[in-house]
Parts: structure tokens; sequence; C-alpha cells
């Protein structure tokens, strides 16, 4: 009933979101992913990570013929848009074969295997849903909100001495080969999710159940609600806001070469194309919990989820997606969802309480902040940028202290109990 119910609702909200997207003239979600059945997809890797998801509910046997049959129809279509001279791409053959297991599960497997079946389906299913969700979210943004809130997050981020200016101008000093190696861990973020998923989810199908908890919910969480912040705080980012991408619409053609003055901040109307998705980063939210979940994995696996984190924070401010003050919003973001979806698989208690809380409580009081006091913050950068990081620092503290404390404890095992001795016969 609980996976029917959340399937019921997926559902619903997808549909909403196609509504919605059609009232705009543009095709949704839905449309979209029907596409990507036989037309050019658009994105390969995402839908064989789809596909990897999936296959973790499958034997080993299974997963090579599954493999195998999604390269063959990837091959196939190849060839076809070889000969009509289309865009070749890849990935249509992990789309059919998730399909498939789903016809599968329906009609050849029953009760528990085929309960099983559909939920890696689900899995696979749904983490493509969520890319193509997130696009429809940012066309919605663009064209219900007409004016931004960009020049109240540069003055305030005078705090955290404007750190957007001042990675951008080194991403552009060490230029091509900074951009081509962020632009590769910025864009592969989902296909990097989907491998630490994999490793979460390696031993399902050897026990014939999912985890209570791991990193592909926090995943689809965090896309499902960031984009409502969006609505909230709508903000553009310093490349559009200032700089050249932003065409007429710019406040002043400053980033990255000139720190924005500190005047009295406004909101200021930009076009109906670019999508308000700076506040909270869910960029640095998604690597902050990419972070947390190979924290207790192998060594390679800690080292990569640290190199992605880094990575893509140096990302977002190199590129001029996001100011340091989105950045900041978007760690406590992600542990106030990190944190609520691990109570919700543990069962609630006064811990988990007490820290959603206080992640929601910093959370609001940044975004209330940042909108009503940053000229105040821009005039005591020394005061209010600590002030800033300790408050994040806080919600970082509480989560892994609670989290720790909800860990199981080990339970020593029995000491042996010492045998009697029988006593020596007395020599005569």
């Amino acid at each position: 009933m609980l996976w029917a119910t959340a399937g019921a609702v997926t559902l619903g909200f997808l549909v909403a979101l196609e509504c919605a997207a059609r009232h705009y003239g543009l095709p949704g979600p839905i449309t979209h992913q029907a596409r990507e059945v036989f037309f050019t997809p658009a994105s390969g890797p995402l839908l064989y990570g789809g596909l990897a998801l999936t296959m973790v509910v499958l034997t080993w046997r299974q997963r090579l013929l599954a493999a195998s049959v999604a390269v063959a129809v990837d091959v196939v279509f190849a060839l076809v848009r070889w000969r009509a001279g289309a865009d070749m791409e890849f990935g249509n053959g992990a789309l059919w074969v998730v399909l498939g297991c789903a016809v599968v599960a329906v009609t050849r497997r029953s009760g528990r295997e085929r309960v099983l079946l559909l939920k890696g389906v689900g899995l696979g299913l749904l983490l493509v849903a969520g890319h193509k969700t997130g696009d429809t979210w940012l066309l919605i943004t663009s064209k219900t909100r007409p004016t931004v809130l960009d020049q109240y997050v540069a003055t305030a981020d005078h705090a955290l001495g404007n750190p957007s200016w001042l990675v951008g101008r080194i991403v552009e000093a060490t230029q091509p080969i900074s951009g081509h190696a962020l632009h590769l861990v910025y864009g592969q973020l989902p296909l990097a999710a989907a491998v630490v998923g994999l490793y979460q989810l390696r031993h399902v199908a050897d026990e014939g159940r999912f985890p209570r908890h791991h990193m592909v919910r926090t995943f689809l969480a965090i896309g499902l609600l960031g984009p409502a912040v969006y609505m909230i705080f709508p903000v553009v980012g310093p490349v559009f806001a200032y700089g050249a991408e932003g065409g007429s619409w710019v406040a002043a053609d400053l980033w990255p070469g000139t720190l924005p003055p500190v005047g009295v901040p406004h909101s200021m109307p930009f076009d109906a194309v670019t999508p308000r998705n700076c506040m909270p980063s869910l960029h640095t939210a998604w690597a902050t919990t990419l972070f947390v979940h190979t924290r207790k994995g192998s060594r390679p696996m800690r080292w990569a989820g640290a190199f992605w984190l880094v990575a893509t924070l140096v990302a977002t401010l190199g590129f001029g997606y996001h100011y340091g003050a989105d950045l900041v919003a978007g760690v406590v973001f992600a542990l106030t969802v990190e944190a609520t979806m691990r109570a919700l698989a543990r069962g609630w208690d006064r811990s988990a309480t007490l820290l959603v809380a206080h992640g929601t409580a910093v959370f609001a009081l940044l975004l209330v902040s940042y909108r009503f006091l940053p000229r105040q913050m821009a005039g005591h950068p020394w005061l209010s940028g600590p002030l800033l990081l300790l408050v994040a620092a806080s919600v970082v503290h509480a989560y892994v202290r609670t989290t720790r404390g909800w860990a199981p404890k080990p339970v020593p095992a029995p000491r042996p109990e010492p045998q009697p001795t029988e006593p020596r016969p007395e020599l005569v």
C-alpha cells in the first residue's frame, strides 16, 4: 500500500507538471520521457544509470542479458540514425530494457519477485523522470517569476567575500583545462549519484529487499522540494544578472572582473527564458548528499565523494551559476532533507524532530536575512560572514551528532562461562 500510494502521488505530480508545461506551449516530463523510447535521447548516460539501478534486483545472468539487449538495441538505433543523417546519441536501448522489465514483472512474475522487480523499475525510471521534472520546473520558474532578487543576494554575498567573483577569475585564468574538467563534473552529477546508489544497493538481489534508506531517495526528494524554493526566492545567478550571458537584462556587466557595488538592492525584471534556479544551489545540495553517503564506503568511494563535492562547489562558483550565499543555503537544505528521509526510514523520535526543526529554522533564517538584511550584512562583513558560516556549521554539527546516535550500537559478544573442572583423583 505504501509503494502504491507513493506511485500514485508521483504520477499525479508528473501529470500536474505536464499540464503546467502544456499551458506554456511546451512538452512536459511525461512527453519528454515518452519521446526517448524512439527519438534521440537527451542524456544517454542518465538512461544507462537508470538501467543500472533497475538491474540491482536482477541476478548476474539477468544483468548480463539486460545489458547485452540494451547495447544491441542502441547499435540498431545508431545504424538507423547514421543512415538518416540524424544526431548520434545512445540510451534508447537502456529505456527499452527498463520498460521490458516492467512487462516481465507484470506478466511473468508473481508475489515477492514481482514487487521487487517493479521497485527496481520504478527506481530506474524515477532517476530519469527526476531529471525531466527538474527541466519542467525551471521552465515554470522562468515563466511565472518576471522579476529576480539577484541584487539582494549579491549584496549579502559581500559578507562572504564575493566568492563567485574570486573563483570566476581563477577559472577564467586557467581555461580551457579547468573549464572542460569542471563541466564534466557539473554535468554528470546524476550519473555519479547512480554509481553511489549502485554501491549502496549492490546486495539487493541477494537479500531480496531494498535497504530502508539510500541516497537515491534523498536525491529525488531534493529535486522535488528544491524548485518550490525557487518560486519563493527567484535568482538567476551572477553570470546572468552581472555577466555577459544576461544580455540586455543585466544590472551591470561586472562578473567576474569587477565586484558589484553595495547600494540599495531591489528586485529587477528579467527575461522569460533564464531559469530562476539559484536559491538554494541544488547542485551543492546533491553533491553534499553524495559526500554524506560515501562516508561509510570504501576508501576510493570516500575520496570520490569528497572530490565531487569540492569540484561541484568550484564549478558552481567559477561558472557564475551561483553566489556563495546559495551554496551555504544548499548545504543546510541538503542536510535537513537527508535528516528527514533518515527519520522517515527509522521512525520519528525527539532527536529527529529537533534536528529537522533546527535545519528548517536555519534555512528560513538564511532566506530572510538575504532578503531583508543584505545591506547590514555587506556593511559588517567581519561579523555577518562568520555568523553565516557558524549557523550553517551548527546544522552540520547537529546532523553528525544526531545521526551518530542513531547508528546501531555494537553488542559485545557474551563471554564464555568457565567450565567446571572435574576433581583430580587422589593418589594413594
